[in-house]
Parts: structure tokens; sequence; C-alpha cells
């Protein structure tokens, strides 16, 4: 077994702590591989701000659990080289067993989510409180959930949300002795969080998403005042990025997300943790693609992942100053 604490790595309970007193949210960044690991970490030192570096079950069948954990490794050391020793958890995502749990807290992870989100509630209670128990004999935090996102990303997939029932988590995170709870408020996984029909549309034909349910989130914290609350799905689907894949031959269509105005609001609740994913996808396609497009001779992967790894830089730079609010946080 291997300590987190050994990789140089920390859990989240200080980081969520500090995060809820002062009206900011840590940014969780998924990441498969050493570009999207460089980007989060150059970004995060560049903005001196703590980070989560969140791997789902699917990025961990796709590069190898042993090599994440060294990956982690190496995101603390070179986070010192580049001149500031942030604050670094490595964070499961969306962990459906006690079991994929367990293995993870054992190769290093310093956090992980168990989501029984699709169980029903007492099953979910004792999912969690099984990981829980685990977790905390070895000073891993444990993130649950409670309520359902629509929407498609690696193994999670819904076709409808149930948005989180306030009267049930003062009784859920007494229960479980969970650290933080996510919750649904109308987020949603993937690029294509929301169907047309459920969006308006602005002057210029801009598909419009439905408001998030802030009067649950407000009901929430009454219910657990201070509680760190995590957000999932939170991607703000950037249509210049979209525009960018299409114009190179891509196909997405009707790709909307959840506006940032919206969840810089989110960020200054107790929501301290932030999920986002798929706008890193579409940073990394819409560069590669260009690349790919406007070079076609080129077949060095450092030409078209170098871009790719920059703009994602840019896209994280820009979540944490101008939409979470975790700079110089550090």
């Amino acid at each position: 077994m291997v300590n987190y604490k050994e990789l140089g790595l920390v859990n989240s309970r200080d980081m969520f702590t500090k995060a809820v007193k002062g009206g900011y949210a840590i940014p969780a960044f998924n990441f498969n591989n050493m570009e999207q690991m460089q980007a989060i970490i150059q970004a995060c030192v560049e903005t001196k701000s703590p980070v989560i570096l969140q791997i789902s079950s699917g990025a961990r069948k796709y590069a190898n659990q042993t090599i994440l954990r060294y990956m982690a490794q190496g995101a603390v050391e070179y986070a010192k080289e580049l001149g500031c020793n942030i604050p670094i958890v490595l964070h499961l995502d969306h962990g459906d067993t006690f079991e994929l749990c367990k293995s993870c807290i054992e190769y290093g992870f310093s956090s992980v989510m168990i989501d029984g989100s699709h169980l029903p509630y007492e099953e979910n209670v004792a999912l969690t409180k099984q990981v829980v128990e685990y977790a905390h004999q070895y000073d891993v935090t444990v993130e649950g959930e409670l309520g359902v996102l629509a929407g498609v990303e690696d193994d999670v997939s819904s076709e409808k949300s149930h948005y989180t029932q306030p009267d049930e988590v003062e009784d859920f995170v007494k229960k479980t002795g969970v650290d933080s709870l996510a919750i649904s408020i109308g987020t949603s996984h993937g690029a294509n969080k929301f169907k047309p029909e459920q969006c308006t549309r602005d002057s210029n034909g801009v598909l419009i998403p439905p408001p998030l349910r802030f009067d649950i989130l407000e009901e929430i914290e009454k219910r657990i005042p201070g509680f760190p609350i995590v957000l999932h799905g939170s991607s703000s689907v950037p249509q210049n990025e979209v525009a960018t894949i299409n114009q190179y031959g891509g196909a997405i269509k009707d790709a909307v997300g959840i506006p940032e105005e919206q969840l810089r609001k989110a960020a200054k609740s107790a929501v301290c943790k932030v999920n986002i994913d798929s706008d890193g996808r579409l940073a990394m396609t819409a560069a590669i693609r260009e690349v790919l497009a406007t070079k076609p001779a080129e077949f060095d992967p450092r030409k078209y992942l170098g871009p790719a790894r920059d703009s994602l830089k840019n896209l994280y730079m820009h979540k944490v100053k101008n939409v979470l609010g975790s700079d110089n946080k550090a």
C-alpha cells in the first residue's frame, strides 16, 4: 500500500474549509495523460491556486493506475520545479464500488468519491458509510452524492436528472460521515448537457440553458450550514472551441454548458469544489483538429499535443481566476 502523504499529496479537508470560508471553489480538473496534467499544474502554479487532480474510473483503465500514481507524484515535484508548492489532491471521480475506492486508496489517492446516487437511499447510505469507514483509517477524504445528474461522461450515464432533496442531506451526512457532498441542482455531464427544447435562444440564436436551482442549494445550506458542497457536470462548453472543432471537420451540434456567471455565484456559497472535464476535452480537441487540418503534413505528436496543452493551460487559468476565484489561495 502507498500512502498519499509519501507522494506529497494532501487530502481535501483543509482545502475545503478554507474555500467555504473564503467564498471560492477549488478546481477539480479531470486528466488522462501527461499533457493534461502539465497544463493543469502550469495553470495552477501561475495562478497560485490549490487544485484537485481528478481521475475517473475510465481514465484509470485508460492510463493504468500505477502510471497515474507516479504522474500525481510527478505533478507535486513539477509544481515545486515551477516555483510554487501548491496543495494537490488526487481524487477518484465517480467511484461506484467499495472495491474500486479501496484500490484507489491503496494506490495513493488522497480523496475518493463513492457515487451511490443511483441506488435506493438506504443502500446509498450503507455503501457510502462503508467507504468512509475504510478511507478515514488512512486520513483519506470521501465525497458522497445525493441526486442524479443527466448526461453522459465516461462510465457515468443517466437520461434524466433528479434534484437533490434537501430534507435528505442532513440525515445522509450524519449517517455516512462523508467529508463533502455532491448535489444535483441542474448541472449535467458531457458537452451536450441539455436538449435544444430545454433551452431558450437569445437574439443571436444561441442556446441558453435553464438556470441552476439556487433555491435548492440555499435550502441545503440551511440544513447543513458550512458543509462542503460539490458541483459535478460544470463545464461551460465554450462556443469558440465548439466552432473550431466543427470548422475543422468535427460534428458537435447543439452543445451547451453551464453559464460561467452561474458558476461564479455558486462558488461564493458553500460550493467549494467544481468539476470541469468537458471544457478541457473541447479545448484539446479544437487545438489538435486545427493543427491537423491546417498542417496536413505534420505527424510529430509534439506539434499538435503541444498546442493542445497550451490551449488547456489558458482555459484552466481562466477558470481559476474568472470563474472559481481560487487564484492566490494556495
